[in-house]
């Protein structure tokens, strides 16, 4: 099927295209939904290896004297504290305290930081924060970005690259800033939104069919497959991993969010700390995982109600094969209703009602063991 109008191509679409049936919009670029079975496509991810593209993501590139003072009058976590080849996660609150993205920082050298996220109010806050002689640059379209993820993603890549990727020598959330994959020259960070171990390789944009090529090569007997959005984000639901725009948007804090842990306040100052301090206790509500006694396509954006009273919705939900196929959502909703094994009742927008149960986040992999193996 062809790509629809408006929408832009990716570096590694031609190799997918004509296996895809339906597209989905992420940041004006076309992603599939699936290539195949997402069924298939989810195991591949549990058992073996997936592969997929990550090119959508903007890449703001802060670069100049003031690189990583710019990056930390912004970012909730010390970028001046990272070690070298560490990856933080963290986020970006606009002045009163509320969420504009969850975004990762790599400080690429002294004078150079990269800032990957969602939303393009983070360059807004970047560039107000960057003194003269430091710029702010969107650089996505300079590289293509595949991600392995799944038990086996460390075999493959090994077979790809002469550096050593053990886990003792490249640990969870860190990166190789020069490391030939496949021949080519690449970025890879250890990283994923899976709950699986897995590694994204950025590579520059005119190398991306040789990379998907290698990489395929490298995988078949591992049984790699590609996969889509419907198997990313029924991984990501399981894993209880937040996105903007469902889970947060500029009416939440960090508190309510999930993301109150990445918020350092003994670093010193940056855009929100304030705001946040004074509302550290008074978070309003959260966002847990509920399974739902209907269909996928009713119990998402449902509303939720506790003893008749309206306390959230589900603001995604998917059938969990971690669950044996059970609707699994992950759901914003009132303080009162954040403990697990809370019943709720669930309402379509037709009316329809279903049973709800609070349940512990995430229900996949709670110790997070198996993207640090």
């Amino acid at each position: 099927m062809a790509v629809p109008e408006g929408l832009s191509t990716t570096p590694f679409s031609p190799r997918y295209a004509d296996r895809v049936e339906e597209w989905i919009d992420v940041y004006g670029n076309a992603v599939p939904l699936a290539l195949g079975d997402p069924a298939e496509e989810y195991e591949a991810i549990r058992t073996a290896v997936g592969a997929s593209e990550y090119s959508m993501l903007y890449k703001w590139h802060v670069e100049g004297e003031a690189a990583v003072a710019t990056v930390d009058a912004v970012f909730s976590r010390s970028v001046g504290g990272l070690g070298a080849g560490r990856i933080a996660y963290g986020v970006v609150v606009d002045t009163e305290g509320m969420m504009l993205d969850d975004v990762t920082v790599a400080v690429l050298a002294a004078h150079h930081v990269v800032v990957t996220g969602g939303n393009p109010a983070t360059q807004e806050s970047l560039a107000a924060h960057a003194p003269a002689g430091t710029t702010v640059t969107e650089r996505r379209d300079e590289s293509a970005v595949l991600t392995l993820q799944g038990p086996r993603s460390r075999e493959v890549l090994q077979r790809l690259t002469a550096l050593d990727v053990s886990n003792e020598a490249f640990p969870y959330y860190t990166f190789l800033r020069d490391a030939p994959v496949g021949g080519i020259p690449a970025q890879v960070s250890r990283l994923g939104f899976t709950a699986e171990l897995g590694y994204e390789i950025q590579v520059p944009r005119e190398r991306a069919l040789e990379l998907w090529d290698a990489v395929f090569a490298a995988g078949a007997d591992f049984g790699i497959r590609a996969f889509g959005a419907i198997a990313l984000l029924t991984c990501r639901t399981e894993a209880g991993m937040i996105m903007g725009e469902l889970e947060y948007d500029r009416t939440v804090t960090p508190f309510e969010c999930r993301m109150g842990w990445a918020l350092d306040f003994d670093k010193g100052p940056f855009q929100g700390r304030d705001a946040l301090l004074a509302k550290k206790d008074s978070a309003a509500g959260r966002v847990v995982s509920v399974v739902v006694e209907a269909a996928p396509e009713v119990a998402e954006g449902a509303r939720l109600e506790l003893d008749g009273r309206d306390i959230g919705y589900v603001t995604m939900a998917v059938p969990s094969p971690a669950l044996a196929g059970a609707t699994l959502g992950l759901a914003r909703v009132h303080r009162d209703a954040v403990k697990s094994g809370t019943a709720l009742t669930a309402v379509a927008a037709d009316g329809t009602k279903a049973d709800a149960t609070v349940r512990p986040t995430p229900v996949y992999d709670p110790e997070r063991a198996r993207v640090r193996a």
